[in-house]
């Protein structure tokens, strides 16, 4: 998902990033927060979920007598519409409603996925060092468009992907997080390896 939900690359972005002293310990922690869809991504939530409606309109009549029926199959064929049509909006939703958190402490690394700002899941580890990120490039097809070197090709050629990951002191690697642009993982790497 780190290719639609970015996270911020510099503290400066203060609305995203947070930075907790502890007096205690004498160490600070740092939270990233990724960022939400963007705005042209609401619209298309709302034409989606005008033409749900409409289908439920349209299909409301239908759906009581499908519902009404002593026959399991249509009865189940009216269930499974009804839900479609209620947890379609619902889960669309979600999507915009997603929020992915990076806390870093020390060697403490955890991930936060929440869900309506609901905590959701968790992905804790303690790293082999305070900077023991990589950022590694990956392809997922083969770039034909580069293969050919053609100028009109040019455009086409697939670039893959970045990756950046985090490695524990048992040399398991774990997936913080993934963009199409290899700087802004290098610059979340260094503001993560700083605290």
């Amino acid at each position: 998902m780190g290719l639609m939900y970015i996270f911020p690359v510099g503290t400066d972005e203060v609305d995203r990033t947070e930075i907790i002293s502890n007096a205690k310990t004498n160490s600070s922690t740092i939270i990233l927060k990724s960022y939400g869809l963007p705005m042209i991504f609401w619209g298309y939530l709302a034409a989606g979920l005008i033409v749900l409606g409409s289908m439920w309109l349209a299909s409301r009549a239908t759906l009581t007598k499908l519902l009404n029926y002593e026959d399991p199959g249509l009865h189940a064929l009216g269930l499974l519409v009804q839900y479609t049509l209620v947890l379609t909006p619902i889960v669309l939703l979600a999507f915009f409603f997603y929020e992915k958190q990076i806390h870093k402490s020390d060697k403490d690394l955890k991930l936060v996925f929440k869900l309506f700002f609901i905590p959701v899941f968790f992905k804790k580890m303690q790293l082999k060092s305070y900077d023991s990120f990589s950022v590694d490039h990956y392809m997922d097809s083969p770039n034909m468009a580069k293969i050919y070197n053609k100028a009109e090709l040019k455009a086409f050629e697939n670039k893959g992907y970045f990756e950046l990951h985090a490695l524990n002191s048992d040399g398991i690697s774990l997936l913080i997080d993934r963009h199409s642009r290899k700087a802004d993982l290098l610059k979340i790497k260094d503001l993560l390896s700083k605290y």
